[in-house]
């Protein structure tokens, strides 16, 4: 698993922006900038619609103001879906990517089965990433929404 001090690996995840299909690569997404990155198991689900991002969207302005240039939520969906989600939830300040196939999101060590419920998803985490490097990461505990909220991350800036 991915631990603080640590380089983000390299890999590639989605966005739908403005009709195109858009590939990042994460040494471009991380590069050279303060990056809050969190990660929730799906889209509309319960915690992550009612608390999760909500907690982000309403904090960004507070996460710009301590130097954070770039605010990501990642999920083992794809981009079609993360875009919807973004658009409910009015995250048009938040990058909404998609790891489509679980694949960075197993790099990063941080998956976890959920059989019937989806398949393989990611764990709820939060990070601050810091020109590449993990600066601070913060992995939920099964069933758990405590050390990953906007609020916690806020804290550790």
């Amino acid at each position: 698993m991915i631990q603080q001090h640590d380089d983000m690996p390299k890999g590639e995840l989605q966005q739908l922006l403005n009709g195109e299909m858009v590939t990042h690569q994460t040494s471009e997404l991380f590069a050279n900038k303060k990056v809050v990155l969190f990660a929730v198991p799906g889209a509309f689900t319960p915690t992550c619609s009612a608390a999760h991002l909500p907690g982000y969207v309403v904090s960004v302005d507070e996460l710009k103001a301590k130097g954070v240039d770039e605010i990501i939520c990642l999920s083992v969906n794809d981009a079609f879906v993360m875009q919807a989600w973004g658009e409910s939830q009015n995250a048009e300040n938040i990058m909404m990517l998609a790891d489509g196939d679980g694949s960075y999101t197993k790099t990063l060590g941080l998956s976890m089965d959920t059989g019937g419920f989806g398949g393989i998803r990611s764990q709820r985490y939060a990070m601050i990433i810091d020109n590449g490097i993990v600066t601070s990461l913060h992995v939920e505990a099964a069933k758990s929404f405590e050390v990953s909220k906007a609020e916690v991350i806020l804290d550790n800036l």
